[in-house]
């Protein structure tokens, strides 16, 4: 098995494709020790070639078992000499429609895997996490966690569940030396990310599209900062902190047909 040999480490569930792939891309060039995880199990093979198997690990891993989870944070340890620089917990779906006619069964599993699993991994890992000095804990929240999303109601759901635990947990952890932290990304090229809603991506503004290593380097600067949320592109701030002054008015041209795009043009 591989072992980090005093490299440093992340840990990165959802690591096949789109962001997660792209942040153990970048890391890996940086010289760290990847550890990444998904259910694909193809995907995951491609990115061991490309990286080489010397420089991480790369093992299924359903995140919503946590019995596996566990295990496959014990052999990541067993790799690293028990450390863990950085815990990337990045794995989702999206499954939508109006909440009215979703399938109960893609409910629960949109809470399951975006959120559930993101507190079970949390919970498994901070005691590496407090083991390692500086590291640090990241997740992937979204753009729709400023204000709930139509069409999406129950992603919207968990990722604003996702960014009010990482600010819970930025204070909790601080005096354990441990920063908490998340990006809440736009509209990002990456196969979750429908078609329609690629195609119709304004050219610029916030609600362009942008590549997966767009957030890639948002949890690279993450690491070496400590601000709690990171918005790709940063203008989403902005569209943040006018979801929260006015949510009436951006509730009203939502449901008027303007959308997001027409009450931030």
């Amino acid at each position: 098995m591989a072992t980090a040999n005093g490299r440093k480490s992340i840990f990165i569930t959802g690591a096949a494709s789109g962001m997660g792939r792209e942040t153990a891309r970048l890391f890996a060039a940086k010289g760290w020790f990847i550890g990444a995880y998904d259910v694909q199990a193809a995907p995951l093979a491609a990115l061991q070639a490309e990286l080489g198997a010397d420089n991480g690990l790369f093992q299924t891993l359903d995140v919503t078992d946590r019995d596996a989870y566990r295990a496959a944070l014990e052999a990541f340890s067993a790799a690293t000499s028990g450390r863990l620089d950085l815990l990337f917990n990045n794995a989702g779906i999206g499954r939508g429609g109006l909440y009215a006619d979703m399938a109960w069964e893609d409910v629960l599993a949109v809470v399951s895997v975006n959120l559930v699993a993101v507190l079970s991994g949390i919970h498994l890992a901070i005691p590496l996490l407090k083991a390692t000095p500086g590291s640090l804990c990241f997740s992937t929240s979204s753009s729709s966690a400023t204000f709930g999303m139509a069409n999406i109601a129950v992603y919207s759901a968990t990722k604003h569940a996702v960014k009010g635990f990482t600010e819970a947990l930025s204070v909790e952890l601080k005096a354990a030396g441990v920063r908490v932290a998340d990006t809440l990304p736009g509209l990002i090229d990456t196969a979750i990310l429908p078609d329609e809603a690629k195609n119709n991506a304004p050219k610029d503004g916030m609600w362009r599209l942008l590549p997966a290593t767009s957030v890639a380097e948002a949890v690279w600067s993450a690491y070496h900062s400590d601000k709690i949320h990171w918005y790709v592109p940063p203008e989403l701030h902005d569209f943040d902190t006018q979801a929260t002054a006015a949510p009436e008015a951006l509730r009203d041209a939502m449901a008027s047909g303007g959308g997001v795009l027409g009450l931030s043009d």
